[in-house]
C-alpha cells in the first residue's frame, strides 16, 4: 500500500520516507530502530565509561558560553552533580544558550567524554528540566533521512502497524505446537517496547519469523538436485604432488587434505561446489593454485575472482610464478581501455589459460571457452549475486569459495548448506608467533618510540584507522589527520597513506612503496584486511578498535606474522567499557580464528555476526534486531518441518516471492 494512503503521511513525507528506502506500509513496519534511549535509569557521572550513553541528573552551575577554537565555535556549561564538576558541550546547537540557565536542575542525556584521566564531560547531551517528565521510559530511535524527525518516523510506523498488522507464515500446527506469541504483537513490542525484555523477546520472534521464510526457500530452491559433471579432469594425484613441490614450503596436512578433497570432487560424476574455510595465513590461495592446476593440466581454463584490485594484482602474481608454463592475464577496473579488449578478445578466443581479476571479469562481455573452474576469493566480501554471476561464465563450472572470516561450524552447515566444506586449521610452520596487546593512553609514546626502533631495524608496521575522516568530538581517528600527526611525531620513517577514496594507481603505489620497502610504515583504513603480504610487516596497530568486530580484528592481525619475525598487534581503544574489555580479551588470548568466531557470536548475538554480509541481502529486514544465535536453529527445525509436510505450497508460493533473488542463484 501507498504510503500517502496512511494517515498522516503526506507526499513530502513520503519522499523523505522514500530516501531511507521505504515505499511502502509493509516496508515502515519492517524499518525497525537502529538503537533505544534508556530513560528509566539515572546514573552517577562517576559510574560512565568514556563514550557511555546516559541519563543523569545535574544542576547548572555557570551560563552558556560560546567557545571560539578548534573547526568550529561549540556552546559549553558547567555543571555540578553530587559536588563533582563536568562540561557539557554542543556543536551546531547556538540555540541552546537560550534555553539553559545557571543555577537550576536539569537532566541530561547523551554521551559522556571520561577518557584518560581527563575531566568528565558530556557530548551533544538532550536536555530538560528536572521534573518536566519527557526523558523518561524506553524511546526507539530510527534513522533518519532529509527533513524527517523521530516523532514523524515512530508516529509513521505506529499507523502502518495498525492498518498492516504483519501476519506470520509459520503454519498454524507448530504456531501452536511451539507456543510461538502473534507476529504483530512482537512488531509493537520491538516499535515501542516498555522494558528491554520485551523488545528481546519481540525482536527474537521477528528474527525466527524471518530465517524461517529464508531457510524454507532455500529447501525450495535446493530441492535436493545435484548438477551432474560438465568438465572431465585428467589430473593425477601423483601430478598434484608434483605440482605441489614448486612451492618452497611443504603443505600442511590441512592444506594436503583440501587439495585431495578438491581432487575427488573433481573426479566425481557431479559438479564441484565447495567452501574453503581456513584462519588468516593458513595457506589457503596455494589450495587455489593446486585446484587452477588441476584445470589446466586437463586442458581446460581457470578463473580467480577477488574483491580488490591488490589481491587480484597479488593472484596474478603467483600465477605467473608458480604456473609460467600457462598464459595468464590481469583483469580489473584500472586496466587501460585498449588492454581491455585485447585480454576479452584473448579470453573469448582460448588463448589464455588462466584469468585474475577483480569485478570487472562479471562484465557481460567477459567470455571465456571452456572455462572449467571458477575460484571465489574472500567470498565473504561478495553477493550472492556477484558469486553467482563468476558461475554463469561456464555451464557446469566446478566452484572454489573461499573465506578467512571463519563462520562457526553450526551456522556454515545452515547458510552454506549446499555446498561442501573443507577446513584448514593450522597455520604453515614458518609462520612466527603474533603477540596481541591492548595499550593504553599512557604507553602510546611508548608505542612509537618501539616502532621507531624496529623500522630503523629494517621492519615494517600498519597503523589502521576506522575511517577515513576522523569526527569533531576527536573520539574517533581519521587516516588522513593521523598520517600527519605521525609523519611530525617520527620524523625518520617513511609512511605511505592509503584509503578507499584514492585512484587506484596511487593505491598501487602506496602497496607496492611499502612492500619494497620505499615506505617504513602504512597509514591505512581496513582496505589493507585482505590480500596484503608484506613478511617483513611486524607491527600491526589498530586506533579505535572497540569499533571492529572480532572477526574484523582478526583478519587484520593476520597481515602480520607472515614471516620468520616475532610480531605485534597494539590494539587502541578510544571507548573503555565492560563489553570493549570483555571482547578485545577474547581477541588478546586467543589465535585461532574459529575459536574467536566462535567467542564473537557468542558475545554479539547471531544479528549483528550474520548480518547482510553474511547473506547477501536476504537478511537486510532484520539487521537492526538482536536475537541470539539460537533462534537460528529453532527456525530450521520449524522449516525442515512445515517443508515436509502437506499443504506447503502456499509457503513455497510466499518464501520464493519474498526471496525471488535467490530463485536462480545456488546460496554459497
Amino acid at each position: 500500500m501507498e504510503l500517502t494512503a496512511l494517515k498522516g503521511i503526506s507526499e513530502k513525507r513520503a519522499k523523505d520516507l522514500a530516501a531511507l528506502g521505504v515505499h511502502t506500509a509493509e516496508e515502515l513496519v519492517r524499518l525497525f530502530p537502529r538503537a533505544y534511549l534508556d530513560l528509566t535509569r539515572q546514573v552517577r557521572l562517576s559510574e560512565c565509561y568514556h563514550n557511555d550513553t546516559v541519563l543523569l541528573a545535574c544542576r547548572v552551575v555557570s551560563p552558556p558560553q560560546t567557545v571560539h577554537g578548534g573547526r568550529r565555535p561549540f556552546v559549553k556549561v558547567w555543571c555540578e552533580q553530587e559536588g563533582e564538576r563536568f562540561s557539557a558541550i554542543w556543536f551546531n546547537a547556538p540555540y541552546v544558550r537560550a534555553k539553559l540557565v545557571a543555577g537550576r536542575e536539569y537532566l541530561f542525556y547523551g554521551r559522556v567524554s571520561n577518557r584518560y584521566g581527563m575531566m568528565p564531560g558530556m557530548v551533544n547531551p538532550q536536555f530538560e528540566p528536572r521534573g518536566a517528565g519527557r526523558l523518561q521510559g524506553i524511546v526507539p530511535v530510527y534513522p533518519l533521512k532529509a527533513s524527517l524527525t523521530q516523532k514523524c518516523v515512530r508516529d509513521s510506523a505506529a499507523e502502518a502497524l495498525r492498518r498492516f498488522p504483519p501476519q506470520t507464515a509459520i503454519p498454524a500446527p507448530l504456531v501452536k505446537k511451539y507456543a510461538l506469541p502473534p507476529l504483530a504483537e512482537a512488531y509493537r513490542a520491538v516499535h515501542a517496547p516498555l522494558s528491554f525484555a520485551q523488545k528481546d523477546a519481540a525482536a527474537e520472534r521477528i528474527a525466527l519469523e524471518e530465517y524461517f521464510v529464508l531457510l524454507s526457500a532455500f529447501k525450495f530452491i535446493k530441492g535436493g538436485k545435484e548438477d551432474a559433471r560438465v568438465f572431465s579432469y585428467a589430473c593425477t594425484d601423483a601430478e598434484l604432488a608434483a605440482f605441489a613441490a614448486r612451492f618452497p614450503y611443504a603443505l600442511t596436512a590441512g592444506q594436503k587434505g583440501a587439495a585431495a578433497e578438491i581432487l575427488q570432487d573433481l573426479h566425481s560424476p557431479r559438479r564441484m561446489n565447495r567452501l574453503l574455510q581456513g584462519d588468516v595465513g593458513c595457506g589457503k590461495t596455494a589450495v587455489a593454485l593446486c585446484a587452477v592446476y588441476m584445470a589446466v593440466k586437463s586442458g581446460h581454463r581457470a578463473m580467480m575472482l577477488a574483491p580488490t584490485e591488490v589481491l587480484a594484482e597479488q593472484n596474478y602474481a603467483l600465477v605467473k610464478k608458480f604456473l609460467p608454463e600457462y598464459a595468464s592475464v590481469l583483469l580489473t577496473g584500472s586496466t587501460p581501455a585498449k588492454e581491455k579488449r585485447a585480454i576479452k578478445r584473448a579470453l573469448a578466443e582460448g588463448e589464455a589459460a588462466i584469468a585474475c581479476g577483480t569485478h570487472a571479469l562479471l562484465q557481460e562481455d567477459v567470455r571465456m571457452a571452456d572455462l572449467a573452474l571458477c575460484v571465489c576469493d574472500e567470498q565473504q566480501r561478495f553477493g550472492v549475486a556477484q558469486r553467482s554471476a563468476l558461475g554463469g561464465k561456464s555451464d557446469g563450472a566446478d566452484m572454489l569459495v573461499m573465506s578467512a572470516t571463519p563462520i562457526p561450524r553450526t551456522l556454515s552447515l545452515i547458510f552454506y548448506g549446499d555446498l561442501d566444506i573443507s577446513e584448514i586449521r593450522e597455520k604453515p610452520k614458518q609462520r612466527a608467533e603474533t603477540v596481541t596487546a591492548v595499550v593504553p593512553q599512557r604507553k602510546y609514546e611508548d608505542m612509537l618510540a618501539y616502532i621507531g626502533k624496529a623500522v630503523r631495524q629494517g621492519e615494517r608496521a600498519y597503523f589502521v584507522c576506522p575511517k577515513i575522516e576522523g569526527d569533531e568530538e576527536g573520539t574517533l581517528a581519521g587516516v588522513t589527520e593521523l598520517y600527519e600527526e605521525l609523519q611530525a611525531a617520527l620524523p625518520q620513517v617513511r609512511f605511505a597513506l592509503l584509503h578507499g577514496k584514492m585512484k587506484e594507481a596511487q593505491k598501487a603505489q602506496a602497496v607496492s612503496d611499502f612492500r619494497e620497502g620505499r615506505a617504513d610504515c602504512l597509514v591505512t583504513t581496513t582496505v589493507i584486511e585482505v590480500g596484503i603480504d608484506v613478511p617483513a610487516a611486524t607491527v600491526m596497530v589498530i586506533y579505535n578498535a572497540e569499533r571492529f568486530g572480532l572477526s574484523q580484528l582478526h583478519q587484520l592481525r593476520g597481515r602480520v606474522g607472515r614471516g620468520e619475525k616475532k610480531s605485534y598487534c597494539f590494539l587502541l581503544v578510544g571507548a573503555d567499557s565492560e563489553e570493549a574489555r570483555a571482547r578485545l580479551s577474547v581477541l588478546k588470548n586467543n589465535a585461532d580464528g574459529f575459536r574467536i568466531a566462535e567467542e564473537d557470536l557468542k558475545l554479539r548475538g547471531g544479528g549483528d555476526f550474520l548480518g547482510v554480509r553474511q547473506s547477501g541481502h536476504a537478511l537486510a529486514d532484520i539487521k537492526n534486531l538482536r536475537y541470539p544465535p539460537s533462534v537460528i536453529f529453532t527456525a530450521k527445525k520449524l522449516a525442515d518441518e512445515a517443508v515436509s509436510c502437506g499443504g506447503a505450497e502456499k509457503l513455497r508460493q510466499l518464501a520464493l516471492q519474498k526471496y525471488e533473488r535467490l530463485k536462480e542463484i545456488v546460496l554459497n
